[in-house]
């Protein structure tokens, strides 16, 4: 344990418990000079800890090695109709006494007409954890033509993180991160991916691809944005088209072989018979 000492002057007089254990818990009383008692209770839960996984017919909502047991709700945008909501929620111990919780919900109507938002709050309801996600419809776009992939966070944040992946048949490659506090940003696809850095700090981390190519940029895109007790997931699958310019070319390319062949056959034919009718002559 030990005191934040250049704090108290400014009244600051907080403990701080490190590596804290269910058998830390109860009440901690704090006594200042007016002999003020403040009182809390702990509750060991760590940032980013809730997780939200989604099927084409549930979403299941889960945070582990946590204490005390936090309440457990659901919401929609946009809401859903009252009664609605009806999740399945089960709560384990450990031989440590920390609790793993998995809540269960179906998904309503359309996978992608809804954000699902899931909220953990502490026992004392000082505290809220939240994690949402929205799997977009997929979007095709022809190839060459500028895309944006929308990822609009569901309320303002602050130090928060971006990061977004691609997927196309095994496992999810990073292409891009950013850090809101360094104003860093990691991109894989310089040049080709982009995000627009005045619409970031208001909460869009929309990607923008510049040229996409119908065999190397289609696929699965994640974007994950990342606060202190936040984690919003956006999930889209993106078709590239091959542009209709190559199509038409091609079908172009197609016919004009195919006259091609038929002239040639027709000159064959003409030769034939103007051969036929030499040596019918002698």
């Amino acid at each position: 344990t030990c005191l934040f000492n250049s704090h108290i002057p400014h009244g600051n007089a907080s403990l701080l418990l490190r590596r804290v254990k269910v058998q830390d818990k109860g009440r901690y009383k704090c006594y200042t000079s007016t002999r003020k008692a403040l009182q809390s209770e702990i509750m060991c839960i760590s940032a980013n800890s809730v997780t939200m996984e989604m099927t084409d017919e549930m979403v299941t909502c889960s945070s582990h090695n946590i204490y005390p047991i936090p309440q457990v709700t659901w919401a929609t945008e946009p809401t859903a109709a009252q009664g609605a909501i009806e999740n399945s929620t089960i709560k384990t111990t450990d031989h440590k006494g920390l609790f793993t919780v998995e809540s269960t919900l179906r998904i309503l109507g359309n996978i992608s007409n809804r954000t699902y938002f899931c909220s953990f709050t502490s026992a004392d309801k000082t505290q809220v954890w939240t994690a949402s996600r929205k799997n977009q419809g997929d979007i095709t776009q022809e190839e060459g033509h500028a895309l944006s992939i929308p990822c609009i966070a569901p309320h303002s944040l602050q130090n928060f993180s971006l990061t977004w992946t691609f997927t196309l048949s095994s496992d999810p490659t990073v292409i891009l991160r950013y850090d809101s506090r360094t104003r860093h940003t990691f991109n894989l696809w310089e040049g080709q991916a982009e995000l627009d850095q005045d619409l970031l700090l208001l909460g869009d981390g929309s990607l923008l691809l510049h040229k996409p190519d119908s065999e190397e940029h289609s696929g699965t895109y994640t974007c994950i944005l990342s606060g202190l007790q936040s984690r919003h997931i956006v999930q889209t699958k993106v078709n590239i088209t091959v542009a209709s310019i190559k199509t038409a070319e091609s079908k172009m390319s197609k016919k004009k072989s195919q006259l091609n062949k038929r002239e040639l056959s027709e000159r064959r034919v003409d030769k034939a018979r103007v051969k036929f009718e030499e040596n019918k002559r002698k």
